[in-house]
């Protein structure tokens, strides 16, 4: 294991505990929440392809836009998560990764994939590929976070729920959609739920080739774990949000054959592939 994932270990169950300890508190009306929500509705488009788009080039040169972002992402950082219920922490935490990614994306616009945006200022492992992921990008609560450790350290040890990779998105076409709309507390289930089922039933989540052979995500081979941590498992999750025809396909399928993922941008002039 490489030493930023050893660090990232290592730091999970402290950033987990003190920044989600209260779980069951208040859950005030955010108003950057209504802002993210506007900045979503305005540059998402949802493709008939089923893989949704953001319109980085127009947000890009949008400048009040681009500082409405900024905006967003310091109110968030202003706020404490660890006083918020469980759904309003999920919400908080997608949203916040997602604001932040966009915000990656909209800095180093054009790139092609987020992968050629490196972490600055940050020891790199040249065999290891870290991306933008592990460089310090917010301040919460004293605590300051990168993405990697949002997604890690705090989202999956304290949710322990798959869903986290349907909520967080990487700004690549391969990813989970990125919705149209904010996570709120109050539609959290149904749109997580909603989530899992536009993914699970694309080909880029899982495609039954005709050979018969099961093809998924690369997410179900890089997080096993989440999903069973068996073959069995990852298909199990499948089904419980397949479509008809393909859990018909699942149910003749014990083992996955491979897996894959396309790390181009989400970008309006990503074409289907």
């Amino acid at each position: 294991m490489s030493k930023a994932l050893l660090a990232l270990a290592a730091t999970a169950l402290t950033l987990a505990a003190t920044l989600t300890s209260a779980i069951g508190g208040a859950t005030p009306a955010r108003a950057d929440t209504a802002a993210y929500d506007a900045l979503l509705k305005r540059y998402v488009v949802v493709a008939p392809d089923g893989v949704n788009r953001v319109d980085y080039a127009r947000w890009h040169a949008t400048k009040a836009d681009r500082a409405a972002l900024d905006g967003v992402i310091a109110a968030k950082a202003g706020q404490k998560p660890s006083t918020m219920k469980r759904e309003e922490q999920f919400a908080y935490w997608a949203n916040l990764y997602n604001a932040i990614t966009l915000k990656v994306i909209l800095d180093n616009y054009p790139a092609k994939s987020i992968r050629d945006i490196k972490s600055s200022g940050v020891w790199l492992n040249p065999q290891a590929f870290l991306g933008p992921w592990v460089a310090k990008r917010v301040t919460v609560e004293g605590k300051e976070l990168s993405l990697d450790e949002i997604e890690h350290a705090i989202m999956r040890p304290t949710f322990k729920d798959p869903r986290v990779h349907y909520s967080v998105n990487c700004a690549s076409y391969g990813c989970p959609n990125l919705p149209p709309k904010a996570f709120t507390a109050a539609t959290l289930e149904a749109d997580l739920d909603a989530g899992a089922r536009s993914f699970v039933n694309h080909p880029r989540g899982a495609l039954v080739k005709a050979d018969g052979s099961l093809q998924v995500s690369s997410i179900y081979h890089w997080f096993k774990v989440d999903f069973g941590g068996t073959d069995a498992g990852v298909i199990a999750h499948l089904k419980q949000y397949a479509e008809p025809a393909l859990r018909a396909k699942l149910d003749a399928t014990t083992t996955i054959g491979g897996h894959a993922y396309d790390w181009a941008l989400n970008d309006m002039t990503k074409t289907g592939g």
